[in-house]
């Protein structure tokens, strides 16, 4: 795979709003479709965002080969989430994501089991079999582990797959320390901010972009986010991050991810559906908060003229697009 940067989406699973909330093919279709006109560089199905705890196996190889199919003939990389507390599990899911011709894998530690080092290793060690590239999903906050400098950097070294990282830990000493690093790998290895409101800060230590929820619902935004910074317009890449900060933390503080971004998305008119249980969506009161900051981050970003995706409109009215 060659050097990924940039804003990488990971993507709602749209349901459709029947008594089995079954996966909506043609939504998905649809939301590749929208990442494609606006300079996504990936698409991450089955992530965190994309609820993998709740899809069935077939679910978990319909979404996939839908948003693969879909994504043919772009120029959109497709990283779907294949980790497990199941090393079996996780090396199936692997080795299927390879079979339906993803670019590279999202494998999120293993969670509940907490692993020693030695047993992260040898789970990692199994999936580097595959050949496929793999990208270290460091997300103590749901795993209860947090992955250490020491062991990152041994896992690059035992495992050649492990292209890059997304750290979803908010330790940004850990991220630079990993950043600087990885230099002596030899060899290509990319850093992904794991949080949104987190983004400029990684990009400024040397990250390459962001694995980000809020690009599904501003995903010009979100890649001129990125692209400013990589152009060294760093006038413009800290007025988004300022501009968008208060929203991005309403997506995380408001309730649990995706139920959030899903609510912005349905009334933008997306229609992805609701979170599966044990998930739910939002209260009003939590709503309301999520939808004041959104409504803030439109009028911030008006007032120093920096044009947003055409979507957001539905909230204020206005005819503001992104360039």
């Amino acid at each position: 795979m060659n050097l990924l940067k940039g804003s990488i989406v990971a993507l709602v699973t749209p349901f459709v709003d029947d008594a089995e909330q079954s996966v909506n093919r043609e939504k998905l279709v649809e939301l590749v479709k929208l990442h494609t006109d606006n300079k996504t560089a990936a698409i991450v199905p089955c992530g965190t965002t994309g609820e993998s705890p709740t899809l069935l196996k077939e679910e978990w190889d319909t979404v996939v080969s839908t948003v693969i199919e879909a994504a043919r003939n772009t120029h959109l990389k497709i990283i779907p989430g294949t980790g497990s507390n199941s090393t079996r599990e996780a090396l199936r899911l692997t080795t299927r994501a390879a079979e339906l011709g993803a670019d590279a894998c999202l494998v999120v530690t293993p969670y509940y089991n907490r692993p020693c080092p030695e047993g992260v290793l040898a789970h990692f060690q199994e999936l580097d079999k595959v050949g496929i590239p793999l990208i270290l999903y460091n997300i103590p906050s749901r795993t209860g582990i947090d992955l250490g400098t020491d062991l990152i950097m041994e896992l690059c070294e035992k495992c050649p797959s492990i292209v890059g990282l997304k750290a979803s830990n908010g330790d940004l000493d850990q991220i630079t320390e990993v950043i600087y690093r990885s230099s002596s790998l030899g060899r290509p290895f990319s850093v992904f901010s794991g949080d949104d409101s987190l983004t400029l800060p990684i990009l400024s230590v040397g990250g390459v972009g962001v694995f980000s929820v809020a690009a599904n619902i501003m995903p010009g935004l979100m890649d001129e986010l990125v692209s400013s910074f990589m152009r060294a317009d760093l006038n413009q890449s800290r007025m988004i991050m300022h501009d968008i900060h208060g929203f991005c933390r309403a997506l995380l503080k408001s309730g649990s991810n995706p139920a959030p971004i899903k609510s912005v998305m349905n009334h933008a008119g997306l229609n992805v559906g609701s979170c599966r249980k044990p998930l739910v969506d939002l209260t009003k009161e939590k709503a309301a908060m999520l939808f004041h900051e959104l409504e803030m981050m439109l009028t911030r970003l008006s007032e120093h003229n920096i044009h947003y995706d055409e979507i957001l409109t539905q909230f204020d009215g206005s005819t503001a697009t992104l360039k």
